[in-house]
């Protein structure tokens, strides 16, 4: 095989990258500015910056050593996120990539398809072994010094020379439509990957800041308070019939007298960033991966007051750092959670045994958490057992986009309806204890979901941009007759309809179980009469 030199090398990778990994941001480009003889300068001016770009970008990280492996990796991790922003137009970004990270085998699996594999062999593993066999002659260190610093200024010379050219199509690109950026491959993933090792890792030691250690609550001779918090999971207001939805997916919730929140909007758009900031003290606006985890949370606060026992029971990949430092048991697996069918445990295997923990803490208040597999996608048809197959014909695979929008929309219907079974079977056990304790239970969905609207599917856009569908979630409560006289139904259901965030349940949590402490804020508390 004839040798060829770096500069060569990159060169062509680059060309590579343009014509064959950035299908979706050509795409979403020409949706914008439609191939038009007027629009055709701009594009190729688009297409020249973009291999300009990618030259100068791997000539900057070149070297003897560094090259080969370089482009090796880029290429393999390429394969994967042009498979996803084909598939499901997903921005890969530095929330995306932290879901990523906390993915679990099972979790992954359900992504698994031939065509991922083939992405993979025909994207990343053949390109990636040609690129290391291929052999590199290297010149002396001033000529290949040289050759470098030409790159660069030819590079920068062309990307100049095209934003001069065509600046009035290229204003409009950089301040009107700064989407179309977030699919350049591979530059945003990288990009987006730095962002993310700066969020997540840090030189020190964590430490976690302790908030309301005063906090306490006054002996009173009330019942004690047995709360059910259930964190769903992917569920969009919009698919939920309590809310309009033409379609019956929530029958038996109907049945209940229960106080449904309309206009209920999560933290984040993704597992990784809604549960973590829905339990702690931040807003949206204020919080932060690195705040999350160096500040305790509600559950903290409740713990404190040493009269309330928590247990956290997950059938989702786990808490995201939420039950660090409460009891936390994970359903998953067939070794604890009794209900599991062809590999699938299911949500309501996660109510078995909860009498035992109610019976061993008798003389405290009690707060648990069930954290939903729910309607997590893209396999919605494994989400419920084939009862509950309502709606058809459904999507049954992972490969959503050669599903129509019908049959994932039936898919995803029927696990809102195995959902609405689980909840109402919630409340049903809850109704075993309402002679002993003030009995209550909330619900409310992590994120929401694309279902193919717009050529969108899944979920973790970044929120700004993020259409109504992934942040717009279900949400309700329901009270037991004692719980529900102490407090202002009247009032509640007059604000049920209010817009209302997962900031709220921070202070809601804390107010249901008159918990006083400085972190409280009444303001905020749902519950309470303001």
């Amino acid at each position: 095989m004839k040798r060829i030199t770096q500069t060569k090398l990159i060169f062509s990778v680059s060309l590579l990258f343009v014509l064959f990994y950035n299908y979706t941001f050509f795409t979403n480009v020409i949706h914008v500015y439609p191939i038009t003889f007027s629009n055709s300068g701009f594009l190729l001016s688009l297409t020249l910056i973009l291999l300009a770009f990618s030259t100068l970008l791997f000539t900057l990280l070149s070297s003897r050593w560094t090259t080969k492996p370089i482009l090796i990796l880029v290429l393999l991790v390429s394969s994967f996120t042009t498979y996803f922003m084909n598939s499901y137009n997903v921005v890969i970004d530095d929330t995306m990539i932290r879901n990523t990270m906390q993915t679990d085998i099972h979790e992954s699996m359900d992504l698994m398809s031939f065509k991922q594999v083939a992405y993979f062999i025909f994207l990343g593993l053949i390109p990636a072994y040609i690129i290391y066999k291929i052999p590199l002659y290297y010149r002396g260190f001033k000529q290949e010094l040289f050759a470098k610093i030409k790159m660069i200024i030819l590079t920068l010379v062309i990307i100049a020379l095209s934003l001069f050219t065509f600046s009035k199509y290229y204003t409009s690109f950089f301040r009107e439509h700064k989407p179309l950026r977030y699919s350049v491959n591979p530059m945003y993933w990288m990009y987006s990957t730095g962002k993310y090792i700066n969020k997540t890792f840090n030189t020190g030691e964590i430490v976690v800041r302790p908030i309301g250690l005063d906090a306490q609550i006054e002996a009173s001779d009330t019942p004690k308070k047995l709360v059910i918090m259930v964190v769903g999971e992917a569920a969009r207001a919009d698919h939920f019939s309590l809310n309009g939805y033409k379609r019956e997916t929530n029958p038996k919730l109907q049945q209940e007298d229960i106080i449904n929140f309309s206009q209920m909007y999560a933290c984040g758009t993704s597992t990784a960033v809604s549960v973590p900031c829905m339990f702690s003290m931040y807003t949206r606006g204020d919080y932060s991966y690195k705040k999350g985890i160096r500040t305790q949370n509600v559950l903290d606060v409740l713990k404190h007051t040493k009269q309330i026992a928590i247990l956290w029971r997950d059938n989702n990949s786990d808490s995201k750092g939420v039950a660090l430092r409460v009891p936390y048991e994970n359903y998953k697996t067939a070794t604890t959670n009794s209900i599991c069918i062809e590999g699938e445990c299911r949500d309501i295997g996660m109510l078995v045994g909860l009498d035992d923990f109610i019976n061993t803490h008798k003389d405290k208040d009690i707060l648990i958490v069930l954290h939903q597999m729910g309607n997590h996608g893209p396999a919605y048809y494994k989400r419920y057992p084939r009862a509950f197959e309502k709606f058809t014909p459904t999507c049954k695979t992972n490969q959503l986009e050669d599903c129509t929008q019908e049959e994932i929309a039936n898919a995803y219907d029927n696990a809102i309806v195995y959902t609405d079974t689980f909840l109402a079977k919630t409340i049903a056990f809850l109704k075993q204890y309402d002679t002993h304790y003030d009995t209550a239970m909330f619900y409310v969905a992590d994120h929401g979901e694309s279902l193919g609207e717009n050529g969108l599917y899944l979920h973790g856009m970044p929120y700004f941009m993020a259409p109504e569908a992934q942040r717009h979630v279900g949400a309700f409560m329901w009270f037991g007759k004692a719980m529900s006289k102490s407090i202002n139904m009247k009032t509640l259901k007059i604000k049920k309809d209010k817009p209302y965030s997962q900031d709220n349940l921070f202070h809601t949590l804390l107010g249901i179980f008159d918990v006083q402490t400085e972190v409280y804020k009444p303001n905020m508390d749902v519950l309470h009469d303001n």
